[in-house]
């Protein structure tokens, strides 16, 4: 890989991790710009070095198992329990997302590395209020009980 195509990669997985952590600092979320945008370039930066390291001979994807292993430790960390809430799900999934959008960028994958951006942001945007009505309508449901 030549430089020049590292940088792009790189640069995709920065925009797209950049993006993602916008939104989510926007709507202010525990993991913003910064952790999303990390999230995204670490991922890309394993996945580069894994297909560096097996140009000639040997497995890209077992760097690969162990990013999305190793993000989903991460995501672990971001959920907590308050009472009977759950927090922080949405958040750690998200991580999750950011870390693939890494790996799509990493390998080459520019196109789809925006239209997985795009997906994570309709998710995390335009079915922000149907899970609300969701919510509201379970609440009812406990009250009627």
């Amino acid at each position: 890989m030549s430089i020049q195509d590292f940088i792009i990669r790189l640069a995709f997985a920065l925009v797209g991790g950049f993006i993602i952590g916008f939104e989510r600092g926007w709507h202010h979320k525990s993991a913003g710009l910064r952790t999303n945008t990390l999230v995204a370039v670490g991922s890309a930066l394993f996945v580069m070095l894994s297909i560096n390291l097996t140009q000639e001979k040997g497995d890209v994807t077992r760097i690969v198992a162990q990013v999305v292993s190793g993000i989903g430790f991460l995501g672990a960390g971001i959920i907590f329990k308050e009472g009977l809430t759950v927090h922080g799900l949405t958040t750690a999934a998200t991580v999750w997302c950011s870390s693939a959008i890494g790996c799509l960028a990493a390998a080459g994958y520019y196109i789809e590395t925006l239209i997985g951006t795009i997906f994570v942001l309709i998710i995390n945007n335009l079915l922000l209020p149907l899970d609300k009505k969701l919510s509201e309508r379970d609440k009812e449901d406990e009250e009627e009980k």
